[in-house]
């Protein structure tokens, strides 16, 4: 595979967009929007425990300049967890620490994509990602989807018609914020679209080890013979958000400038959170641990959906997700979605319109995103009453 570096980066050597960081503050909102991992979730007493070990035995290295492609230790644990767990990583691959899931979707766009060259997305997609694709000079497209995924048709189409794409931007399992999961037929499909028409494809897979029901699929990276895709993954939704630890798996050639990036725009991921992750990894069991994780939101899921089918009309139409922290919920013809969400946020509840999703700025929305990984149990039920008793009004104009 012959990689086409961005201008702005082809002839850097190596030598350091921190997105933004979001929370509802307001004690009395049931907090649907966000997109934070449950509080209950964070192993505190373990993560404590490894952090004063560390402070005692080897505070400087914690303290000090790390390298740029992340902490030996760490990159070598992930990388074997990948190979072992995921059947990700080829002798030509090359794994990297980046801080957070975040980072890794911005630097492979900085890297691969010049102003004007185009990024196809599912539509609607996540967020962060499309911002920093604008941020970096891309023009975002978007590819509907269907209940298997991305619609493989038109985005044949789109390669077929567009030159100028360079990235095919996915999140196959758990598609935030639509919580559905691509098919193992139409993983196939894409992958074998990409190789054709040459394009590179971001594998972003936040929470694919959030599975609570059904069966595990493949990674698209794990198909990967032909060196095109960039895996991106993060210890954000199983250990901690807030350490922002994540890590980026590619060819070596492509990631060797991905480095360069890094050096860029932040030197390299602090030490502290790296140490704490690889001891963590090495001292308890982290499958235990992550299988803890999808109980609980297997039980919080549940909760939402007997919710949803007790108090929303018929009308709403909403996924049935197998893991991850959304659901998606598409409003009937008739109401208007930003007076909906006001109307809703004025009772205390909070939750995000689907039009932040798009990758058309431009476009209408029918549909909103809520999560059940942060609320309690009860206010979820409650949340949940409060819409769809909202809806009802709605309705009766």
């Amino acid at each position: 595979m012959n990689y086409n570096f961005s201008e702005k980066l082809k002839n850097m050597q190596p030598s350091a967009i921190r997105e933004i960081f979001k929370s509802l503050t307001d004690p009395s909102i049931i907090a649907f929007a966000a997109g934070n991992p449950a509080p209950e979730s964070f192993p505190i007493e373990a993560i404590a425990k490894i952090s004063d070990n560390i402070l005692k035995t080897d505070p400087v290295k914690a303290l000090q300049y790390g390298i740029t492609e992340g902490y030996p230790k760490l990159r070598e644990l992930v990388a074997k967890r990948l190979d072992t767990k995921f059947g990700i990583g080829r002798p030509d691959d090359m794994t990297i620490i980046v801080s957070g899931g975040q980072q890794g979707i911005e630097l492979t766009c900085k890297t691969l994509c010049n102003e004007g060259d185009t990024v196809l997305c599912e539509n609607p997609s996540f967020i962060g990602s499309l911002n920093s694709f604008r941020s970096n000079g891309a023009v975002v497209k978007g590819i509907p989807m269907n209940e298997d995924g991305i619609d493989t048709a038109l985005l044949e189409e789109a390669l077929k018609n567009d030159p100028k794409v360079k990235l095919l931007y996915l999140i196959p399992t758990f598609q935030n914020p639509t919580g559905r999961t691509m098919s193992l037929k139409t993983r196939c499909e894409v992958y074998e679209l990409a190789v054709r028409y040459g394009v590179i494809i971001l594998e972003d897979n936040p929470y694919g080890e959030l599975r609570f029901e059904g069966k595990e699929l493949p990674t698209l990276k794990s198909m990967d013979t032909e060196g095109i895709v960039v895996y991106c993954g993060s210890f954000s939704k199983v250990l901690s958000s807030g350490m922002r630890i994540g890590f980026l798996c590619a060819n070596e050639k492509l990631m060797q400038k991905i480095v360069v990036a890094k050096q860029g725009e932040d030197v390299h991921t602090p030490m502290l959170p790296q140490m704490i992750c690889a001891d963590y990894i090495e001292q308890y069991d982290l499958d235990a641990h992550i299988k803890s994780i999808q109980d609980l939101y297997r039980h919080k899921c549940g909760i939402m959906l007997e919710a949803l089918d007790r108090y929303m009309p018929d009308c709403v139409k909403y996924t049935r997700p197998e893991g991850g922290l959304f659901l998606w919920c598409t409003l009937p013809e008739g109401i208007e979605l930003n007076e909906f969400v006001q109307a809703a946020l004025k009772r205390k509840v909070a939750v995000v319109p689907g039009t932040a999703f798009n990758c058309d700025t431009e476009a209408g929305s029918d549909a909103f995103r809520v999560t059940y990984a942060t609320p309690t149990e009860e206010q979820i039920t409650e949340g949940i009453k409060i819409l769809g008793e909202l809806v009802t009004e709605f309705m009766k104009g």
